[in-house]
């Protein structure tokens, strides 16, 4: 059986945490695979992926600053 989101990818700003976390969860059960964005807290967003990938879905954590344009930038480059 195919999810909704099968074969696409979701970047979930803030997906560490709180509503984030919430939105990240929900899209790996939808199918997506899921960048877990995080500023600081590398622990929070390690825990978002744990969580993710227990439950099956497919997480990874991706560390920039979304008020840094530069940082955005590189952080997609290589996507």
């Amino acid at each position: 059986m195919t999810t909704p989101l099968h074969d696409q990818v979701a970047v979930v700003t803030g997906g560490s945490r709180g509503i984030g976390r919430t939105v990240a969860c929900r899209l790996a059960q939808a199918g997506a695979h899921v960048a877990v964005n995080f500023a600081h807290n590398t622990a929070a967003a390690d825990e978002t992926v744990q969580l993710i990938t227990a439950a099956g879905g497919r997480a990874e954590p991706l560390r920039f600053d979304v008020a840094d344009a530069d940082a955005v930038t590189h952080a997609f480059s290589g996507l």
